[in-house]
């Protein structure tokens, strides 16, 4: 898979909702970057939603995971690292097992802090202001 950039607003998220879903195809961590604000967290609820998680979709801020299940019996882990420490604090705490559930779909906001821990194959997807209203994802393979 080549570098891939999509351009979307608010207004057309289920644009780029559906561009991550075709990665999930073939990918089944996604590791998404990208400053303070740029909607990390806003497009990875519509992912949620869209691949059928009926719960409350909260953001894992303080709690560092939320997992999901979905209809066909897998799993969602859905990570914010924002606040953690160091990658010994995420493997302290046992998070790297989730990283290697095949079962399961992983989504990463802020996952600096671990680059090395991830596995082979995760998808780097920056998500990055294009204008005030606009944003760009660049997914890096």
């Amino acid at each position: 898979m080549k570098d891939k950039l999509l351009v979307y607003s608010l207004s057309d998220i289920d644009k780029a909702v559906s561009f991550l879903k075709q990665v999930l195809i073939s990918k089944r961590v996604l590791a998404i970057t990208g400053s303070l604000g740029a909607g990390k967290t806003t497009l990875v609820s519509h992912l949620l939603k869209a691949l059928g998680v009926q719960d409350p979709i909260t953001s894992p801020t303080f709690s560092y995971v939320n997992t999901y299940n979905i209809i066909d019996g897998k799993k969602i882990h859905h990570f914010d690292l924002y606040r953690i420490g160091s990658v010994e604090e995420f493997m302290s705490s046992g998070f790297d097992e989730y990283l290697y559930d095949p079962e399961a779909i992983v989504l990463i906001e802020w996952p600096e802090v671990i680059t090395d821990k991830l596995p082979k194959g995760t998808a780097r997807i920056e998500l990055d202001y294009d204008s005030i209203d606009r944003r760009k994802i660049n997914l890096r393979d």
